[in-house]
């Protein structure tokens, strides 16, 4: 499976204050791209749709208009903030992908553990984001980012739950699939914020 680092860089602007921030970007969503072989298609929209109703709380509304001074986000000061919390969970995420693609790809017990890794660290990502207080601009990318990232990480905890390595191995093409809607919400989200875009190689 691709990882497709979801949270962090890219550049369709300037950055606009951030040049010191480290973007350590590989994915959106974090590198784990692809679109899904023939015959997950169905399947993908089962999941994706069971998933954005599983968690509504997730989608709360992220802060938009003002800080409690009551003057208007500033983008730089909203972009280092959203940095500050896509650069750790991007870290997380690679190590978790490293292994689950790589060393524990044959084992049962610790591929279910690196995808329950995974789903709580989009879970805790989602909760970070939906707590900034963004430009006006960026707010509406952010509830579609928490939205696709929260049905992602649905499906990651339903594959977790797996008893046999097939079963489980079988949900990685669509695994994969749902990368894309991260990825997109992420470069727009990303465009707003005047950060660049997110590396997906």
């Amino acid at each position: 499976m691709n990882r497709l680092r979801v949270f962090v860089v890219l550049v369709i602007g300037g950055r606009d204050g951030v040049e010191a921030a480290t973007d350590t970007e590989r994915h959106p969503v974090h590198g784990r791209g692809g679109a899904a072989t023939a015959g997950v298609g169905a399947l993908l929209a089962l999941f994706a749709a069971c998933g954005c109703a599983a968690n509504p709380s997730a989608t709360a509304p992220t802060r938009t208009a003002a800080t409690r001074s009551g003057q208007p986000v500033a983008t730089a000061a909203a972009a280092a903030a959203y940095v500050a919390i896509a650069n750790p969970a991007n870290h997380r995420l690679d190590t978790d992908f490293d292994r689950f693609d790589g060393p524990d790809r044959g084992d049962l017990a610790r591929a279910r553990t690196d995808l329950r890794d995974i789903a709580a660290t989009e879970h805790a990502f989602d909760q970070d984001l939906a707590r900034l207080e963004l430009p006006p601009a960026a707010v509406t990318w952010a509830q579609v980012l928490v939205g696709a990232n929260e049905a992602r990480a649905a499906l990651t905890s339903r594959a977790a739950a797996n008893t046999a390595l097939p079963q489980l191995n079988a949900l990685r093409p669509v695994l994969s699939a749902m990368n894309a809607p991260v990825e997109r919400a992420v470069t727009a989200l990303r465009a707003d914020l005047r950060l660049p875009p997110p590396d997906t190689h």
